[in-house]
C-alpha cells in the first residue's frame, strides 16, 4: 500500500501509485494524480487539478497547485503537470495556469529545481534543466532543454530561453535568450556562450565552433540582426555536424516575441 505517514491528509479521491511515499502533515488535495516511486516530505501542501509523474522528490515545505497568483483567475478548471525524475527542493511554489492561455503550468523531466524556485502560471519548463535557489519564473515563461538559471534570478512574463544556455546569479531578465548564450546582469548582458556547459554535453569541436560563431555573427561583428540571420543560415551549410544546432537558432531568432538580449 502507498506509504503515507499517520499525520499526512490525503484525500479519498486523491490517485496515488501503491509505492508514492507521503510525509508527516503533508495535504493533498483530491485532483491530484502521482505516480509510481515519487516521494513527498513533511508539510508538503499538493493542489488543485496536479499531476506528477514517476520517481519524482519532493522535499519538504512545497506547494504545488495553487491557484495562480493572477487577479483574473476565477477558479477554472487548470492544471499543473510535472513529468519525471525531477527533484524539488524546499519552499518551491509552482502554480496551475491560467484560461485563454493554454491553462497549463508544466514541468518536464530530469530537472533540478533548488528551494524557494517560483514557477508562475502558464510556464513551460522543459527538460534536463537546472534553477538554483530563489529563481523566480513570472507567468508564461518558457525554458528549454539543459538551461542553468543563477540564484535570485527574475525572469519578466513571456521571456523565452533557448535551450543549453546559462543566466548567472542575481539577473534581470526581460528579454529571450538565444540557445547557448551565457548572459547575467541587470541590465542583462551577454558575457559569451556556454561553453563549460556544452563540453559537458559532450559537444564536439565543430559544433562548438558554430556556436562561437554563431555567437560572433550575434554579438561581435556589429551586424544587424537581419544581417547575422543570414550568417547564421549559411553554417548550416558550411559546418554540416552542426546543422541541427544552427536550425534551433534560426527557429528561435524567427519565433521570438519580446526582442532577444543583445
Amino acid at each position: 500500500m502507498t506509504q503515507v505517514h499517520s499525520t499526512a491528509v490525503v484525500d479519498p479521491q486523491a490517485q496515488l501509485d501503491a509505492s508514492v511515499s507521503v510525509g508527516p502533515y503533508t495535504v493533498i488535495g483530491p485532483h491530484v494524480r502521482i505516480g509510481a516511486g515519487t516521494t513527498i516530505g513533511a508539510h508538503c501542501v499538493i493542489e488543485g487539478r496536479t499531476t506528477i509523474g514517476r520517481d519524482n522528490r519532493i522535499f519538504q515545505f512545497s506547494s504545488l497547485g495553487a491557484v495562480p497568483q493572477d487577479k483574473k483567475y476565477a477558479g477554472e478548471p487548470t492544471e499543473l503537470v510535472i513529468g519525471d525524475r525531477n527533484v524539488i527542493r524546499e519552499f518551491c511554489t509552482f502554480n496551475l495556469g491560467v484560461p485563454g492561455a493554454g491553462g497549463v503550468t508544466r514541468v518536464g523531466n530530469d530537472n533540478w529545481i533548488m528551494a524557494y524556485t517560483h514557477i508562475a502560471h502558464d510556464c513551460r519548463v522543459d527538460d534536463h534543466t537546472t534553477l538554483a535557489n530563489n529563481t523566480t519564473l513570472a507567468g508564461h515563461v518558457h525554458l528549454a532543454d539543459w538551461v542553468t538559471v543563477g540564484g535570485l534570478t527574475g525572469i519578466h512574463q513571456f521571456v523565452s530561453i533557448g535551450a543549453h544556455a546559462m543566466l548567472g546569479f542575481a539577473s534581470a531578465v526581460t528579454q529571450d535568450v538565444p540557445p547557448f548564450m551565457l548572459v547575467d546582469g541587470n541590465p542583462l548582458a551577454v558575457r559569451g556562450f556556454n561553453i563549460v556547459g556544452l563540453r559537458r554535453r559532450d559537444f564536439s569541436a565543430q559544433r562548438l565552433a558554430a556556436v562561437k560563431q554563431m555567437h560572433r555573427l550575434l554579438y561581435r561583428q556589429g551586424k544587424t540582426l537581419d544581417e547575422a540571420r543570414a550568417g547564421i543560415a549559411a553554417l548550416a551549410t558550411e559546418m554540416p555536424e552542426a546543422a541541427r544546432d544552427v536550425a534551433l537558432m534560426e527557429s528561435f531568432l524567427a519565433n521570438s516575441t519580446r526582442g532577444i538580449a543583445r
